[in-house]
């Protein structure tokens, strides 16, 4: 779906603001001044995580790699190799919890950077079988790790099968006593992006199976329990991308509402359109689209609330890191709401 252009959008090089496009917005969702602006560029981005100090630290997928841009948006290497991290987070503690995934490099494994600097391996199998690989990371209120584990590339390593065989590509929990537990199987054809809602009732998924023109690019919500537990036959479809390219990582505010990165700006045809267009899509939690902020670059792959008012999104797209400002403060465990 297109939108009508409403104000302007402005980028910032890397010493001036200069014109660059336009924005549409549906309600109040993004800053009447919205300015979306490149904060950094490297090979492919994903996963931006923001911590108090100022820090934003994502993934550089294309030279396995987690990268760390300061408050004066100097780039840093913080670690690698990364193990091919994608999804980022930081957890109640601040610690920052890493999906580890799949190629070259790739540890497929969920870990965690303590405050020392050393490695913590949460989770790398599942009943004896590795993971096919962990791909993006929420927690919830209660220090639990929920992590989607599907494959998108070369299927030919893939353990986690069902009992015909075929893959699973399913939603994990860690527990903070380090049990792992399958929440979600064949419910989500492939998981992608995931969130739990600020009042704990919801667990929200992307669900984008993108190598076949006629796969799932929808966005579905469960209800979870008190437990962790995911009620499976609450599954209920938000939004429907169509053929256009779905949802990848997402985040909420405070107030409930999905932030989904998603769309292409040039079609990758026979598999995806571009009737959806790059940029960041805002849903209310019953699916209704309440905003919409355009990003010129595709792709665009995720985005973290951050800044000292929670009001800065960050997205990342292509091998550009963008900010963009928002009239809601992100949901987030660490640190805590003030």
């Amino acid at each position: 779906m297109r939108f009508a252009p409403l104000v302007s959008v402005f980028v910032a090089a890397a010493s001036a603001i200069v014109p660059h496009s336009r924005v549409a917005i549906a309600d109040d969702v993004f800053a009447a001044a919205g300015a979306a602006k490149v904060e950094g560029s490297v090979a492919f981005v994903e996963g931006p995580a923001w911590h108090p100090s100022g820090n934003v630290y994502f993934t550089d997928c294309g030279n396995n790699r987690i990268m760390r841009r300061d408050p004066k948006g100097v780039l840093h290497v913080f670690r690698q190799p990364s193990g091919q991290a994608n999804g980022l987070i930081f957890d109640g503690q601040g610690r920052l919890i890493a999906c580890e995934g799949a190629g070259e490099g790739g540890n497929r494994r969920v870990t965690r950077t303590e405050h020392d600097g050393t490695i913590t391996v949460l989770a790398d199998k599942y009943e004896g079988k590795r993971f096919n690989s962990p791909n993006d990371v929420t927690v919830d209120a209660k220090g639990r790790v929920y992590f989607t584990d599907p494959r998108y590339g070369p299927r030919d390593d893939i353990e986690q099968l069902d009992a015909t065989g075929k893959p699973i590509e399913g939603v994990y929990r860690i527990d903070p006593d380090g049990k792992v537990t399958r929440v979600i199987a064949g419910e989500v054809e492939r998981p992608n992006g995931l969130a739990v809602s600020p009042d704990q009732k919801w667990l929200y998924v992307v669900d984008n199976q993108n190598s076949t023109a006629d796969g799932n690019r929808k966005l579905w919500r469960f209800a979870l329990g008190s437990d962790g537990s995911v009620d499976l036959k609450s599954r209920t479809l938000l939004h429907d991308f169509g053929h256009g390219r779905g949802g990848d990582g997402m985040e909420v505010d405070r107030e409930g509402r999905l932030y989904v990165a998603a769309g292409f700006n040039v079609p990758n045809e026979p598999l995806e359109s571009a009737d959806v267009a790059a940029g960041v899509y805002v849903f209310s939690s019953e699916g209704k689209q309440v905003g919409f902020v355009p990003i010129k670059m595709d792709m665009v792959t995720n985005c973290c609330f951050g800044g000292p008012d929670g009001k800065t999104l960050f997205v990342t797209a292509g091998h550009t890191l963008w900010s963009v400002r928002v009239t809601t403060p992100g949901y987030y465990v660490w640190p805590p709401a003030k």
